[in-house]
């Protein structure tokens, strides 16, 4: 008789994003930094992720679904721009 079990918990890690420290669901690439997360990651399928909510840096499989990173300059027209008749010290 086959039982009915569901999947692993182990296996969910590499099929869809959750961030180890806080439980998020979101997580975004990370840029990559050293020569070894440069040419040595793609070998092993590996990418860096970060997460959305706790920021924590990891490595996941290239398959997992991750958003991309927001682009520098949409980051920067974000931020409202500083307004020359203030008096900051």
């Amino acid at each position: 008789m086959a039982s009915k079990s569901p999947a692993p918990v182990w296996f969910q890690k590499y099929i869809e994003f959750h961030c180890d420290d806080c439980g998020s669901n979101t997580g975004f690439r990370s840029r990559r930094r050293t020569f070894s997360e440069r040419y040595l990651l793609p070998f092993f399928l590996l990418q860096p992720v970060r997460c959305a909510e706790c920021f924590r840096r990891d490595y996941r499989l290239l398959f997992v679904p991750v958003k991309e990173r927001i682009p520098e300059p949409i980051k920067r027209l974000a931020t409202p721009a500083p307004r020359a008749e203030r008096n900051v010290a």
